[in-house]
Order: structure tokens, then C-alpha cells, then sequence
């Protein structure tokens, strides 16, 4: 028993020396591996170039050394190992450049983090390569600096441009289409213009009405001159890109201005505000209250809650005094820290593959070291630098700042947050993507923004816009004409006689009706501009030179004047073209009864009458004798019975009621075509025509004579293009001088022609309509128009206002009281004018649809009779092409066609007239049709070798079927002397006449010699 203690005792002393001899041996293993670790981890020197001394950059710091540790404590068995060395650029541009030179000669770093502004970046990527060193810089943000033009430059950023979008986006939900850039004066602020001019067109069709440039060093002075030119504009949306530290002295200095709290104006920053403005003092926030900004949505998870707490701390301890931002650390910061993350990332990617053993930089030879004279030219290229490179933009994960992955060697973002500055901060009113657009909730969702508090804490969108920007009426320019007073007309001119003028006229009085229809109430005043009708361009120049808010009158739409203005819709008729003198015209043609119609109506009434001629005949020539006869008899019929419906002399009585219906139209058609031959034929004859002496502009180029245009318009400058000399041209202004020129004649000091716009024209012909006439062709233009400034608000709800008032009444009512009834001449209102200018032959077109009617009429009888022949005619064309009566050769089809030809040739005895002629044959004593019936039943019953055998019918169907080539029951046969008889079957009479004894009734046979007698 008291043995068992000291076995146990013992046994649990052996147990813990074993457990201390295998603790010993994990301690030296694991110390070993580390070791061995250590020992086979490949040091990677990167260089961060950042001003340490701002705040900004003290985070930055801080967020990728955070990186760095957490990067290789999720992967502790790294091949590699990044050293950073931190080098300060000192907030310029020759500090980062030394910087970089001073990391690749002397750390010999494979990559550089950083730096932080664009023109910073934009050397060092460019130093970079030359010495194939990658340069990765999260807040380079300016499209300027491009990888395409540096490859390796990486982006680990947005690109500016990518805001573009989301801006012309905001722009359209408020329905603002014209805005103003205000811009940092250096790369980062230049860069974005190209892509905010060109997507605002695309996307919300918002014009850039002005690029206002601000200098990174401006002074206050500076600033607000920039501001009051801002302010004398009529547009009132302002899209601002600056640097924070520009941005917010931009900003305070709008609020002395006034336009921070005025409900007019609407402020659009880039997201260079809205990322930073968490992190910036009361004062600058109050400042830009109202403004509404972008920046990239990150979403928070829980990764991102415990960076940020943990950034706080650390920050905290490097620095004490440091403040603290709302939203810290900020995308920019979490961008850093991605960007460290993925060179880490690369550097292992890149060790993997052998390239880190090899050394780090290929140094130049020493007679090429010699030669050169620089820094620069001794820095070599890196080894490690390409491999690194493309590590690099092939590496991608989820970051803290969301997906990283580079696209031509810039980061992808998926969103943009909208926020509007109020309050103590930015608070988020809506989401942009380029899937969905703007929506209030991040993904999706309702469409739209939330409420925005606007300057001067307004709930309402501003307009974007004002009429006046100082208040002051608009100066509204008017020519003072020498002529064509119609369109616009002054009277007491302010510049003669110091009075108020007296403006009128259509354009004056159309302008007044559409300011009238404004949705908005517009202050304006006309004011005169003396000799503006000796160029039109240069009237129309006030508006760029801002000596005149708006230009009325009577000014053409072209598109050189387009360049430097805006028009509204045309509120008058386009096109120009010339009028010409005529000359009264005889004719002594022989050939003049042609000209009445034209060569198609005489073409198209030829065939008609053929056409109506052959279906009144191919309807008649079964029932009718007269429309039977030989061939040439026949088709003479047809073009005479047609014809002679010309002058109602066809003589031939009609037997079908199709016939005569076709008939009916026919000559209603032709009744309407003749009238208005003989009208046409007599006006030309009688009544005096007037023709333009020259049609032709062609004409006029070749003859050299000369030509008139009205002063002061664009014609002349299109005449010229077309090809005229300048010295055979000339300048009129009044419509008594176009009379007069005209009058005279090239010959006598005027012209042959004058050239000038619809308009023009129009008033000219109603005053002077005889002896003038307008000719040749139109040349399109766009009519008249009002003038605005280059993208002026004005001018789309003009144009919607100069519609409105074209589709009602007032329009022609005010054309009428300036220009008179249209087509009016007062010279021919007592009756007086007996001329016509010109005269133009009838055509096919004016009795298109007397001959459409006439052909549906005349083609649907012919079809109506000729579905009643093939239907009544079915059985005896079958049985004719089943024994093979009349003969022939030929297939099936060639028998059936020929059988039916047959048929539609021979008399159709069952007709009315045909009948007629029967029975009155009997009422004479003729016994012709007893006996054709009796031979008819003798050829069925009897078997003579020569009988004609018939089918089953009866009597009379028989001889009415009988062709009339067989059986003749004709009038010219009787008169002829022939007995009916002598046609029956095959055989001849004097056969028949032997066969009669033997046939079963000799007494019918006996009576037929003595009548056939008896017509001899």
C-alpha cells in the first residue's frame, strides 16, 4: 500500500518533463522559422513622396503604414517585404521632382507612392518613365496626367473625368440648359473642361456659356473680379472645380458678393469639395451653404468601421493636436491605404516569378555616365520595373474603399454620392451610377433627389437664369430701313431728334405677341440702330460686342451668323429667288392645238379611248351583229366606236347593259376632257400671256447681264457663290427702285433680274404685280429669326412662343394687316387686269382620277362579262375538247384555248337578238326553223355516214348551240340567198337533200327543197 503513492508520484514527474521537453522543442522550431523566414524574405524599397507638413498628408502617412502592417500580418509567409522611405515634396512641384530623383538614384526604390497633386505627378510620372520606375498616385485625379501617355503612371484614383457624367446629370434633373465652369488655373482644374463640354451636350444638352479661370495664387482682389464678371452674366449656374484651400476662399468671398444668399444662383462643385468638406472649419462650411457636391460613395462595413477606429488611434498617438473629421478617414485616405495594399500585393505577385532576385537597377555604362550632365541622365532604368508594373495592374481585391481594379491603368468607380452642403457638414440627398442615373438610395431605388437646401436657405430650385442681370430693361435692336418699312419701320429716331422712336411693323408687332406669351414677365425697349441696313452681319454683331441684349427685325437665319448668336424659330417663310420683268406673248405656232395637253395626257387619252373601244366590243360581238364582221372590219370598229364618242356621233346600238354603263362613264370622261381642251385651247388663243424673260439663273451667268439684291443682305454673298461676277451686280433698297431697275432693263442702267428673299418678293408682287413675276428656282434658307446671346435662356422659350402664336390665328392676322390679302395686286382689283403671266398645259395629273374611274368601271365590266361567257360556255367547250370538234393539233391546253376563241367568236343565239330574229323568221312563212330543228334531230337519230353527231338536248339547245359557222341564222345569210340548211353539219346541201329519203320524216324533209325554192 505504501508503494503506490511513489509509483504514481513518480510517473506524473516523468509526464511533466516530457511536456517541458516538447515546449522546448516547438520554441526552437518556431524561432528557427522565423529565421528561416526572415532570411528568405526579399526587402522591396518603395518610395511615398507626400507634404508631411499638412494634414492631409500626415494621414496619408499614417493610413499606408497601417497598410503595410496589416498587409503582412494577413500574410505572414511573404516572399517579400515593403520598405517604405517617406520623402517630402513640400506642397510643390520642384520638391516632388527632387523628391523622386533623390528615391531612384540614391534608395533605389521599384515604385513611388504618390505624389499628391496633379502637377506634381505629372513630372514625376514622366521621370518615372524614363526610368521605368511605376509611380501610383491616389489623389492625381486631373485626366491631364494619362497613363496612355505615361505607361507607367498608375491611377489608384477616379479619374476627374468620371465626374463629368453625374454633373450633366444633376444639371438635367433641374432642367438647366446652360451653365458656367469656374476653374482652378492649373492641370488638375484645366483637365476636366473637354469631358464637362462634351458629355453636358450629350447627356442634358446644357451649353458652357463661359470658362472662368482662377489662379491657385489669386488674391481676393482677384477673386472678386472674377465674381462680378460672374455676376453681370445672365446664367446662374456655376460649376466649380478647385482645390479645397481655393475652393473655400472662392466660396467666402461669393458670400461678401452676395451670391450665397441669393435664391438666384445654383453652386455645383466637384467632389474636390464635397470629400473634404466633413474636415473643414464652421466658418468655410457656412460659407458654401446651399452648394451641392459629389464624392466617391464608399459603402461602411464593418472592415471599414474597424480601419477607421484604429486610423483614429494611431493618428492620435503620432499626433495629438490633429483634428478629427466627421467622416475620418476620408475616401482619399482609404484610397492610400488600397494603393499601399496593392503594391504589396504585386511585390509578391512579382517575386513569385523570379523577377525580385535580379537587381534592382541597370546603371548605365561608364562612357555613357560620362557624357551626361545631370541627375538625370545617371539614374538608369530599374530592372524590376516593368514586371512590377504589370503585377501591379493585374492585381485586384476588395479594398476598403470598394472593388480595386484598374482599367488602362486607372481605378474603376462604381458610384457617385450627391450631397448638399448644410449645416455643420455634407448631408448625402441622392446617388449617381451609369446604370441607373440618379436615385435617392444607393443601388436603385425611387428616381430623383431628396429636398436641397439651396443660397440663401431656399426649398426651390433656382431657375438657373435671369432676364437682366442688372435690373435693367433689355436693349432690344431694331434696323432703321431706307425700304420694304412693312417689316420694320421707325419713326421719330431717337439719334435725329432726341425723341422717344416709334417702333412698328410685322416683326416689331410678332415679337411684342410672343413676349406677350412669356411665362415669365420680360422688361425690354427698343432701341434704333442707325445705318444697320447697310450690313446685316454687322448688325447682327451687336449681340457678341454686348451692345444689345436682343436683335428684331428682319434678319435671316444663316449659318455664319449662327457661329456667334443664337436664333429662335423662324417666324416667316424661307427661301429666296428672283423676280423678273415679262413680255406678252402671240403664238403663231401651226402645231399650237398640241399644247393644251400635255405629251402624257395625250398618251394616256389614247390608250383610254382604245382601251374603252375594245371592251364595248369584246362585250357586243356575241349579241351584236353590228359588231361583228371580218377581222379588219372589226378592229376598225373598235378605234371608230371609240373615237366617235368624242363628238356623241357613234351610231351603233348597244344590246348589254354592261356595255352601255361602260359607255356612260366614258362619255362623262370624255365630255369633262374635251371642255377643258376647247377652255385651254381658247385661252391660249384669245387671251394674252405674259412670260418671264429670263427662267434660267444659268441663263443669266452666261449672258452676263446684269442683277439686282437688296442692300445690306446676305444675298449678295450667295450670288457670289454661285457663281456671279461682282461687277455685273447691284444694291437696291426700296421696291420702287426694284420696279424701276427692272423696267429699265439690263440695256438702259437697270437689271434683268433681282434676286432677294420670299418675303421681299411677296410685298414687291403685291404692289407691283404687272410686268413682274417671280421665276427660276427657291433657294432654302431658314427664314427670319430673333437674335440672342450664345446660349441664351431666352431663345427656347421664344422659339416655344413663336410656335404657339404660328398655329393660332393672330398670326395671319397680323400678316394681313402688314402685307395685305395674299395673292392680292391692287392694280387688278377695278377688273383692269386682263393678262396671264405664262400659261401651263393640262396634265395627266388633273384627270388622274376621271381615268382612274373610267379604267376600274370599263376593266370590271369586261371582267363581270367574261366570268358569265366562261360559266354559260363551260359545257359545250368541254364537249367540243372531248370529241375534238374543229381539229387542230396542239396539247390539251392548245385545243381548250382554241375551243374557247372558237366559242367567243360565234353568235350567242340566246340572246334577245338573235331570238328576235328567229321568230320573225316563222311570222313570214319561213319554215326555215322547222326545218333546221327537223335536219338538226335527223343528224342526232340518223346513221348516215355524214351525220353530225350531237349530244342529248334538246331541240332547241341544239340549233342555239350550234356554231354559226355550222348553222348560219344570220340576216346577211338570207339576204344572200342561202337556206340555213346548206350550213348544217359537215355535209352539203345536195347531200343532206339525198339523205332526206332515208330519215324517219320525210314530210319535214319534202318542204325544205320547195322552201329553199322559194327564196331562190
Amino acid at each position: 500500500m505504501g508503494r503506490l503513492p511513489r509509483s504514481s508520484s513518480s510517473s506524473r514527474s516523468v509526464l511533466d518533463l516530457r511536456r517541458l521537453v516538447l515546449l522546448g522543442w516547438c520554441a526552437m522550431a518556431s524561432l528557427l522559422l522565423q529565421a528561416a523566414t526572415a532570411q528568405q524574405q526579399v526587402v522591396v524599397p518603395v518610395g511615398v513622396i507626400l507634404d508631411q507638413a499638412s494634414p492631409i498628408g500626415q494621414r496619408r502617412k499614417v493610413g499606408i503604414e497601417m497598410a503595410l502592417e496589416d498587409y503582412y500580418a494577413a500574410h505572414p509567409a511573404s516572399r517579400t517585404k515593403l520598405s517604405p522611405r517617406f520623402r517630402d515634396s513640400g506642397g510643390s512641384v520642384v520638391g516632388a521632382a527632387s523628391a523622386a530623383v533623390d528615391l531612384i538614384k540614391n534608395e533605389q526604390v521599384q515604385a513611388i507612392i504618390g505624389p499628391t497633386t496633379s502637377a506634381e505627378a505629372e513630372f514625376v510620372a514622366y521621370l518615372g518613365n524614363s526610368t521605368h520606375v511605376p509611380i501610383l498616385s491616389s489623389s492625381a485625379t486631373s485626366p491631364e496626367v494619362s497613363p496612355s501617355q505615361t505607361p507607367f503612371f498608375v491611377r489608384t484614383a477616379a479619374n476627374d473625368s468620371f465626374q463629368a457624367a453625374p454633373i450633366a446629370a444633376v444639371l438635367a434633373a433641374f432642367g438647366w440648359h446652360a451653365a458656367v465652369v469656374v476653374y482652378e488655373d492649373s492641370p488638375y482644374g484645366s483637365g476636366i473642361l473637354p469631358a464637362l463640354s462634351d458629355v453636358f451636350q450629350v447627356v442634358s444638352g446644357t451649353r458652357l456659356m463661359e470658362r472662368a479661370a482662377v489662379p491657385v495664387d489669386a488674391g481676393d482682389d482677384h477673386i472678386d473680379e472674377v465674381l462680378y464678371g460672374l455676376m453681370a452674366m445672365p446664367t446662374r449656374v456655376f460649376v466649380v472645380h478647385m482645390s479645397p484651400p481655393l475652393a473655400t476662399r472662392f466660396f467666402l468671398r461669393a458670400r461678401i458678393a452676395g451670391m450665397m444668399s441669393s435664391e438666384d444662383y445654383a453652386w455645383i462643385a466637384t467632389d474636390s469639395v464635397g470629400a473634404v468638406v466633413d474636415g473643414l472649419s464652421s466658418g468655410d462650411v457656412d460659407a458654401m451653404e446651399g452648394v451641392v457636391s459629389l464624392r466617391p460613395y464608399v459603402q461602411v462595413t464593418e472592415q471599414v468601421r474597424n480601419f477607421s477606429a484604429r486610423f483614429r488611434e494611431r493618428l492620435r498617438r503620432v499626433d495629438p493636436s490633429a483634428d478629427f473629421y466627421t467622416h475620418d478617414p476620408t475616401v482619399s485616405m482609404l484610397w492610400s491605404y488600397d494603393t499601399a495594399w496593392a503594391i504589396a500585393a504585386a511585390a509578391d505577385a512579382s517575386a513569385t516569378g523570379g523577377v525580385s532576385s535580379s537587381p534592382a537597377f541597370q546603371t548605365p555604362q561608364p562612357q555613357t555616365r560620362t557624357t551626361g550632365s545631370t541627375d538625370l541622365d545617371r539614374l538608369g532604368v530599374s530592372a524590376t520595373g516593368a514586371a512590377l508594373l504589370e503585377a501591379v495592374q493585374n492585381t485586384s481585391f476588395l479594398g476598403l474603399a470598394g472593388n480595386f481594379t484598374l482599367v488602362d491603368g486607372q481605378l474603376q468607380l462604381a458610384a457617385y454620392e450627391i450631397v448638399n452642403v448644410v449645416g455643420k457638414g455634407a448631408r448625402p440627398v441622392g446617388f449617381w451610377t451609369p446604370e441607373a442615373g440618379i436615385t435617392k438610395a444607393p443601388g436603385g431605388g425611387a428616381k430623383g433627389l431628396k429636398a436641397i437646401i439651396w443660397p440663401g436657405d431656399s426649398k426651390f430650385s433656382p431657375r438657373g437664369w435671369v432676364v437682366s442681370p442688372n435690373g435693367k430693361k433689355l436693349r432690344v435692336a431694331v434696323p432703321v430701313k431706307g425700304g420694304f418699312k412693312e417689316f420694320v419701320n421707325v419713326a421719330n429716331d431717337s439719334t435725329a431728334g432726341g425723341q422717344k422712336p416709334n417702333v412698328t411693323g410685322y416683326c416689331i408687332e410678332v415679337f411684342d405677341a410672343v413676349m406677350s406669351r412669356m411665362p415669365y414677365p420680360v422688361s425690354y425697349e427698343y432701341v434704333p440702330i442707325p445705318n444697320s441696313s447697310d450690313s446685316y452681319d454687322k448688325f447682327v454683331s451687336l449681340i457678341p460686342e454686348q451692345k444689345a441684349d436682343i436683335v428684331v427685325g428682319d434678319v435671316t437665319i444663316t449659318a455664319s451668323r449662327m457661329a456667334s448668336v443664337d436664333f429662335s424659330m423662324p417666324f416667316t417663310d424661307s427661301g429666296w429667288s428672283m423676280v423678273v420683268a415679262v413680255r406678252a406673248e402671240t403664238s403663231t405656232s401651226m402645231w399650237i392645238f398640241l399644247r393644251p395637253l400635255t405629251t402624257s395626257l395625250w398618251l394616256a387619252s389614247l390608250a383610254f379611248f382604245c382601251f374603252t373601244g375594245f371592251v364595248v366590243w369584246a362585250i357586243e360581238h356575241r349579241i351584236n351583229p353590228e359588231f361583228r364582221g371580218t377581222p379588219w372590219q372589226q378592229f376598225g370598229l373598235i378605234f371608230y366606236f371609240a373615237f366617235s364618242t368624242l363628238v356623241f356621233s357613234h351610231k351603233e346600238k348597244l344590246e348589254s347593259n354592261l356595255s352601255r354603263f361602260v359607255v356612260i362613264i366614258w362619255v362623262f370622261v370624255v365630255l369633262i376632257l374635251t371642255s377643258s381642251y376647247t377652255a385651254s385651247l381658247t385661252s391660249m388663243l384669245t387671251v394674252q400671256k405674259l412670260q418671264p424673260t429670263v427662267t434660267d439663273v444659268r441663263e443669266l451667268q452666261r449672258s452676263g447681264a446684269y442683277i439686282g439684291y437688296q442692300e445690306g443682305s446676305f444675298i449678295r454673298d450667295s450670288l457670289l457663290k454661285i457663281g456671279f461676277d461682282e461687277a455685273k451686280m447691284r444694291s437696291y433698297s426700296t421696291a420702287e427702285e426694284y420696279a424701276d431697275a427692272l423696267s429699265r432693263g439690263p440695256a438702259n442702267g437697270g437689271v434683268a433680274a433681282m434676286f432677294d428673299e420670299i418675303p421681299y418678293l411677296k410685298i414687291f408682287l403685291s404692289q407691283y404685280c404687272d410686268g413682274f413675276a417671280m421665276a427660276g428656282p427657291i433657294y432654302k434658307t431658314d427664314g427670319f429669326g430673333f437674335v440672342f446671346p450664345m446660349g441664351s435662356p431666352l431663345t427656347p422659350d421664344v422659339s416655344r412662343a413663336v410656335l404657339v402664336l404660328a398655329e393660332g390665328d393672330e398670326m395671319a392676322l397680323i400678316e394681313k394687316k402688314w402685307f395685305g390679302e395674299p395673292g392680292a395686286c391692287p392694280s387688278q382689283q377695278g377688273g383692269g387686269g386682263g393678262a396671264a403671266v405664262g400659261s401651263s398645259s393640262l396634265g395627266f395629273q388633273s384627270f388622274g382620277g376621271l381615268f382612274l374611274i373610267t379604267g376600274v368601271v370599263s376593266g370590271l365590266m369586261l371582267v363581270i362579262f367574261l366570268a358569265t361567257f366562261v360559266y354559260r360556255e363551260r359545257g359545250e367547250v368541254r364537249y367540243d375538247v372531248e370529241e375534238g370538234v374543229g381539229g387542230g393539233s396542239g396539247g390539251s391546253s392548245v385545243r381548250r384555248l382554241r375551243a374557247w376563241l372558237r366559242h367567243f367568236d360565234q353568235k350567242d343565239l340566246k340572246s334577245p337578238t338573235f331570238k328576235t330574229w328567229n321568230e320573225e323568221s316563222v311570222r313570214d312563212g319561213s319554215q326555215t326553223r322547222r326545218w333546221v330543228d327537223d335536219t338538226v334531230r335527223n343528224g342526232r337519230r340518223g346513221g348516215g355516214a355524214n351525220s353530225t353527231v350531237m349530244p342529248a338536248a334538246s331541240e332547241e339547245e341544239a340549233v342555239i348551240g350550234m356554231s354559226p359557222y355550222s348553222i348560219s341564222a344570220s340576216s346577211e345569210m338570207i339576204n344572200a340567198g342561202l337556206s340555213p340548211a346548206s350550213e348544217l353539219g359537215t355535209s352539203s346541201f345536195e347531200q343532206r337533200m339525198e339523205e332526206a329519203p332515208h330519215s324517219a320524216e320525210t314530210p319535214q324533209s319534202v318542204e325544205m327543197p320547195e322552201l329553199s325554192q322559194a327564196n331562190h
